[in-house]
């Protein structure tokens, strides 16, 4: 062969080479820019995300306490010795038993705000209060029932139920009337 055939051949071999060395580094770059997007469209969505969760949790949690109040007006219609079981379901956040206030409170923190911070909502026999915390919000859910004798296994205790992967079993009973003729409503967990 000769030289200038050796030649061509040598650049064929160098420029081939190059070739592939540009593809690997484009590759790479390209594969770059595709996780930025990414993260990118993740860091903008991921909140709006959290914030429905949030709003989708506050909207069971109201249900799930209309439907516990409508199991104690049932108990309290039914009259003395009457007993009903509820199962409760917290996925997140906290039900309070205020006994010695005759509340029952569900507190949720969370990065939705359900209505202006410090103003509260009727809804049914609900109130819906929101306190925003920094970026968070803290929504509480109250039921008052000033007009009765709310107790824990009798007493008048503060117990505060958290979430937990199973519903937990409330069994809700009319004790009658105690001394200030208020009817007791005793709840126990089972």
């Amino acid at each position: 062969m000769n030289k200038r055939v050796k030649s061509e051949i040598s650049c064929y071999n160098f420029s081939l080479k190059n070739r592939r060395g540009q593809i690997w580094v484009e590759t790479v770059i390209y594969t770059l820019i595709a996780f930025v997007l990414i993260g990118l469209v993740l860091a903008f969505a991921k909140p709006g995300i959290e914030k429905l969760k949030d709003k989708s949790v506050i909207e069971q949690s109201i249900g799930m306490m209309e439907d516990l109040d409508l199991v104690i007006t049932e108990v309290i219609q039914a009259g003395a010795g009457n007993k009903r079981v509820i199962k409760i379901a917290i996925r997140k956040g906290n039900l309070r038993l205020n006994c010695s206030d005759d509340k029952l409170l569900f507190e949720l923190e969370g990065k939705y705000i359900y209505s202006e911070p410090g103003e509260s909502i009727q809804q049914g026999n609900l109130i819906v209060t929101t306190e925003e915390v920094g970026k968070l919000g803290i929504v509480t859910i109250t039921r008052d029932y000033s007009d009765y004798n709310i107790t824990y296994y009798g007493e008048d205790n503060l117990k505060t139920i958290s979430k937990a992967d199973t519903p937990y079993n409330l069994i809700i009973s009319n004790s009658g009337k105690d001394g200030s003729s208020k009817t007791v409503v005793d709840i126990e967990l089972s």
